[in-house]
């Protein structure tokens, strides 16, 4: 019999050898849970300072030509581009409950390729576009750069976040998916323009490539709702080409117009895409689809 049960013994640790197998899933879980909010604030800074550089340079620009000044060397613009990202950043980040030392930190790390970048078109090694194409792609690596090197205080960061009182406030954290669209559409409104038949296939485009990306077509109907959707406004594209003038461009406009409420759709529902996207996607669609009908009667 005690041989019998210590042949048997050595089956009894099998179970712990599952326990300790499936003990290692939320590990990983859980390091994906630690990275979510860095690439959150990643994200909402990047928002923060397109949404400078957007408000900022405009009005910058206009109050130049007000005061009769000459236009910045490719040089000085890179580096006017750099302080109006800073600046939307930094308020972002003071929002958010940062401490000076991050916000610096972060400014530096916005600033540092602009300088870096400069001293090569200084020494004519890069010209302007580059210069200023250049400046935009290193500046992100350098800000994930310095989030890593605090990923700590990123992370804990949420929990320490002050409450939003001030009406207006709270409607701009809630809604910056609007505000982010109004900025990106606001020269639409000043300067309203044609868009081409072919930038209704961009429409649909979006949601299956995003769709793909997040894994969405596992759900019943998604994938199919989506190609039902590409072939309608494929197909207002190419009624639209082949009619011209401008009854294209109507028509161009009435599709814009209608994905907004196909945005709409996908917001209440949750469906395919982030709400944060169909949100800033159906007031995108809708400014460019009122100003292409604008454009039209005033032409």
């Amino acid at each position: 019999m005690a041989e019998l049960t210590t042949a048997v013994t050595p089956t009894v640790s099998d179970p712990s050898c599952s326990e300790t197998t499936t003990s290692r899933r939320p590990a990983r879980t859980g390091r994906a849970a630690r990275f979510r909010p860095l690439a959150r604030h990643l994200l909402e800074m990047v928002l923060a300072m397109v949404a400078g550089m957007l408000v900022l340079g405009p009005a910058r620009a206009a109050l130049g030509t007000a005061l009769g000044l000459a236009p910045a060397s490719p040089g000085v613009g890179a580096l006017l581009m750099a302080t109006d990202m800073s600046i939307g950043m930094a308020v972002w980040m003071a929002y958010r409950g940062h401490s000076t030392t991050l916000i610096g930190e972060m400014v530096l790390a916005m600033y540092a390729p602009v300088l870096l970048l400069l001293a090569g078109h200084r020494a004519g090694l890069l010209d302007a576009d580059l210069l200023l194409v250049g400046a935009h792609l290193v500046m992100v690596p350098a800000m994930a750069a310095a989030l890593l090197r605090r990923r700590a205080e990123y992370v804990r960061h949420p929990d320490a976040r002050p409450a939003v009182r001030h009406p207006l406030v709270r409607l701009v954290a809630h809604r910056w998916p609007t505000g982010l669209a109004l900025l990106l559409t606001a020269d639409s409104w000043t300067t309203p323009g044609l868009l081409g038949a072919y930038t209704l296939l961009v429409l649909p485009v979006g949601y299956l490539v995003i769709g793909t990306l997040r894994r969405q077509w596992g759900a019943p109907g998604n994938l199919r709702l989506q190609l039902v959707g590409l072939a309608g406004w494929s197909t207002l594209a190419l009624v639209a080409a082949l009619v011209g003038g401008a009854a294209a461009y109507w028509l161009v406009g009435l599709g814009w117009l209608v994905h907004a409420a196909w945005d709409l759709f996908h917001h209440r529902t949750r469906r395919v895409v982030p709400r944060a996207y169909a949100e800033c996607c159906a007031v995108i669609d809708v400014v460019l689809g009122i100003t292409i009908m604008v454009a039209l009667l005033t032409a």
